[in-house]
């Protein structure tokens, strides 16, 4: 039962050998300062994730599309043409009219938000670890869901007060596993694992 956890996307500590804590610290802390940073500048951040996802789709269209021509099958080059093509507009969009990119990121954060607590509650009752450790997983599951649930009622309060709610939710989530990692529940957690 706890085996099948270990693989969870939203376990803090799935794949961490017994003993081993580096990488549930340096997890919580990429996340205190992912957040820090976003608190720091909270319009460029947002006007960033736009602008790279723009240049990123664009880029991922233009290689999907030179894909598509050299292809030899013929439902191989529509499949990679289309996808090029989906891209490419996709980019323009992000690019052209940054406001609705900004929309459909607050809802694919606020899904990746629900998905991962569901993921760490679920693995705090599977992992059976000491009661700190299994309270602190709950902890980070239950803010992790509370925040895409937040997202998705009030998403018209504002794109910058989403940036500031990543923020925010990323140094909590980051202490938390810094919290989880000082009382040993990420070595507990392996070896149930």
């Amino acid at each position: 039962m706890g085996a099948s956890m270990g693989s969870a996307p939203g376990a803090p500590t799935a794949g961490v050998p017994a003993g081993s804590k580096w990488s549930v610290i340096l997890r919580g802390i990429v996340a205190i300062l992912f957040g820090l940073i976003i608190l720091a500048w909270p319009g460029i951040t947002l006007r960033a994730l736009i602008l790279v996802f723009g240049v990123f789709a664009i880029a991922a269209g233009v290689f999907a599309i030179l894909s598509g021509l050299r292809a030899e099958g013929r439902r191989d080059r529509w499949l990679h043409l289309a996808e090029g093509v989906v891209a490419a507009l996709a980019g323009i969009v992000a690019l052209g009219w940054p406001a609705i990119t900004a929309f459909a990121l607050l809802y694919i954060i606020a899904a990746w938000a629900i998905v991962t607590g569901v993921m760490e509650m679920v693995g705090a009752f599977q992992t059976r670890l000491a009661a700190t450790s299994e309270w602190m997983l709950m902890a980070s599951g239950i803010i992790s869901v509370v925040f895409g649930i937040l997202l998705l009622v009030w998403p018209h309060l504002g794109l910058l007060a989403l940036v500031w709610l990543i923020g925010i939710y990323a140094i909590v989530y980051g202490i938390i596993h810094l919290a989880l990692a000082s009382t040993g529940g990420a070595a507990r957690k392996a070896a149930a694992v």
